[in-house]
């Protein structure tokens, strides 16, 4: 959808414009674009007809250029696909679910600390978006994308807040099973440590296990 959108918005457009449009908006951070795939996406997207390529021309001992449009298939696409993405909600894949999925498995002193770390990292990463919200060049683009790194931030704050609260609840001893169920890790979880001994990690040893935080967004 972001290629089919940026070259309907700057047809007639070559595919470096496209890639340094998207780069400029960190898409490759937030929309799944990976930059390395711009090019075969664009060549795809023409094999579909969902693009066409109106001329290639070549400078010197440089790469190939094409200039692409966008067709009246491709413009019904995108259409379809942003009223798709407008109207409906959608949960992105992501890891950390997976691996909260399995909290039993942790000591409790070490996913504590690792909600916490994961909070820390996450306020680094609010305060980058916050500098690049403050900064020259986001005078110069629509203030809807500015909006968007608005929302980034939000999210972020509530995972905060949610990471501190449930740090809270697994020190505080609260139980992970149901009523009745013995609150206890799974034969050969938690790093094989015996039950009576998975909260016993001091705060240092679970500081071993841990990366350093250092401020950048987790991806």
């Amino acid at each position: 959808m972001m290629i089919l959108g940026l070259v309907q918005w700057m047809q007639p457009v070559h595919g470096y414009d496209v890639r340094r449009e998207l780069l400029s908006w960190s898409a490759d951070k937030w929309a799944n674009v990976q930059p390395g795939s711009i090019y075969h996406g664009l060549r795809k997207l023409s094999d579909e007809q969902l693009l066409r390529e109106v001329a290639t021309e070549q400078v010197g001992a440089r790469p190939a250029r094409t200039t692409y449009e966008i067709t009246e298939k491709g413009v019904a696409e995108f259409q379809s696909l942003l009223r798709g993405n407008w109207w409906s909600v959608a949960m992105p894949p992501d890891p950390f679910m997976a691996a909260f999925s399995f909290l039993p498995a942790l000591p409790r002193a070490e996913a504590a600390a690792a909600l916490r770390n994961r909070a820390v990292q996450l306020a680094a990463g609010i305060k980058q978006l916050q500098a690049a919200l403050g900064a020259d060049w986001a005078e110069h683009k629509p203030p809807y994308v500015s909006w968007m790194w608005e929302l980034s931030i939000e999210r972020s704050a509530a995972e905060i807040r949610w990471c501190e609260r449930i740090a809270g609840l697994i020190e505080s001893g609260a139980s992970y099973l149901p009523p009745g169920m013995a609150d206890q890790p799974a034969p050969g979880w938690a790093e094989g440590l015996s039950p009576g001994a998975v909260d016993e990690l001091s705060p240092g040893a679970v500081d071993e296990l841990l990366p350093r935080p250092e401020g950048k967004i987790a991806n």
